[in-house]
């Protein structure tokens, strides 16, 4: 039983290298023979990437439940699973950004002969997300809340990105997410908060009180009402307003 935990972990690792397959499938595949060059084009599958990391998300979850229903908390199982968080929630989405900054320089004249410095920028989700988990495992005090924005919410707005890209209905998100501004300051924005101090509130109840958890549950009927009409948009509301009530009651969150 103890290492049903463990295999959990792995399976969050397993799902977040699919992502990562999945991301580096670019649509395009250059074949040459006797006949010479040609260009073969497959479908884009970033967005299967999101269901993968999404999938990543809910086995993370379910390791932390089983290592507390069976009492097997260990040292190993920390480690694995701040080793397959960097791969599921720092990797995989940090190369679905350097994808979209691919795109964002694309839609532009040349934009395909960038050097590839300007891609790299992306690099620091993964990097951010490292020193995140690394921080988050020497320190004690985070049971009921975070310093920093947790990996896996990163990982879950940022694998929003793709659907919304793909599914959305809204003209203007579309528009504005082939700006590579956008994607520079995504970068900035979520990689400072990840290694920021800032007080949190994680999703655990001390106990029923309506006044003790008041901001976890606006924010779960925020979720629910922003999911019925804004769809996948409201991924990225949610993520905004978790990190408005967090500050906001903060006294109330740690």
């Amino acid at each position: 039983m103890k290492h049903i935990p463990n295999l959990f972990t792995l399976i969050n690792l397993f799902f977040g290298c699919i992502a990562i397959i999945y991301i580096l499938q670019n649509g395009i595949i250059i074949v040459s023979d006797e006949q010479g060059t040609q260009l073969i084009e497959i479908p884009e599958k970033l967005w299967m990437a999101s269901l993968f990391i999404a999938l990543a998300a809910v086995v993370d979850f379910l390791d932390g439940f089983a290592a507390r229903l069976f009492n097997a908390t260990s040292a190993l199982g920390k480690e694995l699973d701040s080793l397959a968080d960097v791969v599921s929630f720092g990797v995989a989405p940090g190369l679905i950004v350097y994808q979209f900054l691919r795109l964002s320089f694309a839609s532009q004249p040349n934009g395909i002969e960038i050097p590839v410095i300007w891609l790299m920028p992306a690099l620091l989700i993964p990097c951010a997300a490292a020193y995140r988990l690394a921080k988050f495992n020497i320190d004690d005090s985070q049971q009921y809340g975070f310093k920093g924005v947790p990996t896996p919410a990163v990982g879950l707005l940022i694998a929003s990105f793709p659907l919304i890209y793909w599914y959305s209905q809204s003209a203007e998100a579309v528009s504005l997410m082939q700006n590579k501004w956008l994607w520079y300051a995504i970068i900035l924005l979520v990689s400072y908060l990840m290694v920021s101090n800032l007080p949190l509130m994680a999703l655990k109840f001390k106990n029923f009180s309506v006044k003790s958890n008041l901001p976890k549950l606006i924010l779960l009927l925020a979720a629910i009402i922003a999911a019925i009409f804004l769809k996948w948009l409201a991924v990225p509301v949610v993520f905004i307003l978790y990190i408005i009530l967090s500050l906001a009651f903060k006294n109330k969150t740690t």
